[in-house]
């Protein structure tokens, strides 16, 4: 999330953290460039009026990298030429302010499903994880789990038999204003292994991370 009206910015990022998703902020352009040198997020909502680097400048560096990221600009210029600009430079999707914040949600959820397309459910020997209902099963047991074990399996699985770091997962799963130095993941993924039960299907690599 880039947005220098730092008020807005944390209330949005809190409503996004409560709808489940993984949030980071930046204030201006600069800071934005500097952290997706670090990180491949699915979506970015972006200003475009920006202290530092131009949101457009922003952008556009974003296309000319290739990144991944999908770009959803949030911004007070709603004219249509400013939404022909945004989605000339490499924007992915418009939203001028104000805004409903369902559907912003709607929206980002959306955009995070164009990057290269995960299988709806994923799956390995009796698990089954569907991924757009949030829901997953083992053998013919329903499993509760948080978001964040939802979120932490999902990417294990994504993987494929890979392993996955530690830092990964908190990249992934959590967001910057997590410790780094804290043993959440440990915790997450003890608790994840006891709700899937036996036959274990999470491996810790030592060292390394974790796999299935």
């Amino acid at each position: 999330m880039v947005e220098d009206e730092r008020v807005l910015a944390r209330n949005i990022a809190e409503g996004l953290r409560d709808a489940g998703l993984a949030v980071d902020l930046a204030y201006d352009g600069d800071d934005a460039l500097a952290k997706l040198d670090l990180v491949d997020y699915d979506v970015v909502v972006l200003d475009r009026d920006l202290p530092g680097t131009h949101g457009d400048d922003v952008c556009r560096s974003l296309a000319a990298r290739g990144a991944p990221s999908r770009v959803l600009m949030l911004t007070a210029a709603a004219g249509v030429e400013d939404r022909v600009t945004g989605l000339t430079i490499g924007a992915d999707d418009y939203l001028s302010k104000p805004f409903a914040f369902a559907e912003l949600v709607a929206r980002i959820r959306v955009l995070s499903r164009r990057r290269p397309a995960a299988p709806p459910v994923l799956r390995h020997d009796d698990l089954s994880a569907d991924l757009a209902r949030r829901t997953v099963t083992r053998g013919d047991r329903l499993l509760s789990l948080t978001r964040k074990e939802f979120g932490v399996l999902e990417t294990l699985l994504l993987a494929d038999g890979a392993t996955v770091s530690a830092e990964e997962l908190l990249e992934r799963v959590w967001d910057e204003h997590i410790d780094p130095f804290s043993n959440i993941v440990q915790v997450t993924v003890g608790r994840l292994r006891r709700k899937l039960g036996n036959p274990p299907l999470i491996h810790t690599v030592v060292g390394t991370g974790y796999r299935v």
